[in-house]
């Protein structure tokens, strides 16, 4: 077993995608998933739900919260952090997609916010406004979504990807596939990036007897290319986040050989906007 931050000898249980009912698909106000992590023992909670964006169209998003919305997400996650200091490392965090006119704009919003780090869920393809949601497209959009997928970690801006087979939410498997999941794993292996084994896609494929994510093929592709998993609850409500189903997916895990964590990386921010400018003005 690894040291804890605490110096006790035992695994830290830790969960860095968590929603709230600002997404429009969840339930449970911001304090009952604080109170419930603590019941079932986890030592770091992170909130991450659904990031807004400035729709230059005048779009209003279905899956997230507004953006005139996103002071009060912020005001109630650091005023839990401050109530519940010592007991558990509460941390503002968003779920972000890929939307290239919108990523400049990303990377000043998390310095100006605080944001304490980026998960990449990469859903749509360039904007919800127009773009294809990639749990529900054609098996010829596979390609795109793993593009979108490397553009996106190039950016530098997410400590992980989340469920990182979501066409498998729709798309039978294929070995057709592989070849892009490969991609996705050398790339994610090579930079050190953590691959979400996503709990949500867990607890579907115990409704439905469907396997679609997390997909075994994929993970022993994580596991040959030597990846680092970080399991996600993707809590939509307190309940999700039982620790029982977090012992499942380590369990799960352990079969693939992916060696799990259960800290991520914290991108700074600052620095990055720093050299992106440089980059820009050479």
């Amino acid at each position: 077993m690894e040291e804890t931050h605490t110096g006790k000898a035992a695994l830290i249980q830790a969960n860095y995608h968590t929603h709230t009912r600002r997404c429009l698909h969840a339930g449970g106000t911001d304090e009952e998933y604080v109170q419930e992590a603590l019941r079932q023992g986890y030592d770091v909670l992170g909130f991450s739900d659904h990031c807004p964006w400035p729709y230059e169209s005048g779009y209003i998003p279905r899956m997230r919260m507004r953006l005139e919305q996103f002071a009060g997400y912020r005001e109630s996650v650091l005023a839990l952090r401050d109530a519940y200091r010592g007991r558990i490392e509460i941390l503002l965090g968003l779920e972000a997609e890929y939307f290239p006119r919108y990523m400049d704009w990303l990377l000043d919003f998390a310095i100006r916010e605080g944001i304490d780090y980026l998960i990449f869920g990469n859903h749509y393809h360039e904007s919800d406004e127009t773009g294809q949601y990639f749990g529900k497209i054609a098996r010829d959009q596979f390609d795109v979504y793993v593009r979108t997928v490397l553009d996106g970690l190039e950016t530098g801006m997410f400590s992980y990807l989340a469920h990182p087979e979501l066409p498998l939410r729709s798309l039978d498997w294929d070995e057709g596939m592989r070849p892009g999941f490969e991609a996705i794993c050398q790339y994610c292996a090579a930079h050190d990036i953590p691959l979400e084994y996503n709990v949500l896609g867990l607890q579907l494929a115990r409704r439905t007897g469907r396997e679609g994510y997390p997909h075994h093929h994929f993970w022993e592709i994580a596991g040959s290319c030597g990846c680092r998993a970080i399991i996600g609850m993707d809590a939509h409500h307190p309940r999700d986040l039982r620790v029982s189903l977090y012992r499942q997916a380590k369990k799960n895990l352990e079969t693939f050989g992916v060696k799990l964590t259960d800290r991520i990386p914290r991108v700074d921010f600052v620095r990055l906007r720093e050299l992106k400018q440089k980059e820009k003005s050479e």
